[in-house]
């Protein structure tokens, strides 16, 4: 194994798209952990008996893929009123039971899709659904953590606090004992954060960036712990409630 692989240890953590090139191989199964906000609008869906079609870009394709699968497409932007839905997590709390929704995201549906390629079995997790990830994976030996990030204005990660701290929550629940440093110090991380109940996650840049556009209802959503029960696994195409 190469010396970035994690693999003396059943769970793992490395960020975004390249953790699925170099390590996702080694894994068991995958948690893809994007709270603002793919995570979060995949998990608020399936709470109500819906299904979400991750789509890893936000083009007229996208408009193109949902009519081809018979769902509607979500626009990839957030929006400060209107019908229909969004990125915007407080647009996908109504949505239908059985409806099938393409979210357009090029980073968690991209990740998502990179994941399922290589073979393993991929979750989306957040806080909302913290506990009931944590349980789904417990059963999985070597399980790869993925904080996805977010993008500088060039293209590049921008790592995320609260996809790091989300990430270490479910990996604390999962109870397990042969977590890699990466690992290791995302769950202190979680912890330090756990103590002031995720008050200071309010002024980190993801959520400052909502709040300044008016999306502050959004990051309520957003950093909501364990306020749903079901764990969000890719079935092919499309994310559903883990039956298993």
């Amino acid at each position: 194994m190469e010396w970035f692989s994690q693999d003396r240890f059943e769970v793992r953590l490395e960020w975004g798209l390249p953790a699925i090139d170099y390590l996702a191989r080694e894994a068991d199964c995958v948690v893809i952990v994007d709270v603002i906000s793919f995570s979060t609008c995949v998990s608020l869906a399936i709470d109500n008996g819906a299904r979400i079609y991750p789509y890893p870009w936000k083009d007229e394709s996208a408009l193109e893929y949902g009519m081809k699968i018979g769902a509607k497409t979500a626009s990839p932007d957030r929006r400060f009123s209107g019908q229909g839905y969004s990125l915007s997590p407080v647009s996908i709390r109504n949505i239908s039971e059985g409806e099938s929704l393409v979210l357009p995201s090029p980073n968690g549906s991209a990740i998502s899709f990179r994941a399922r390629d290589v073979g393993v079995k991929v979750f989306s997790g957040c806080f909302r659904n913290m506990s009931a990830t944590a349980k789904a994976c417990r059963g999985f030996k070597r399980v790869l953590v993925i904080p996805c990030g977010e993008r500088w204005p060039d293209g590049s990660l921008r790592p995320s606090l609260e996809d790091y701290v989300a990430a270490g929550g479910i990996i604390a629940a999962m109870g397990r004992g042969k977590c890699s440093p990466e690992a290791q110090a995302a769950v202190a991380t979680w912890h330090l954060h756990q103590k002031q109940n995720l008050h200071s996650l309010y002024e980190c840049s993801s959520a400052l960036e909502l709040q300044q556009r008016g999306f502050d209802k959004d990051v309520d959503v957003c950093l909501g712990v364990d306020t749903a029960k079901l764990a969000c696994k890719l079935y092919g195409d499309f994310y559903a409630s883990d039956l298993a």
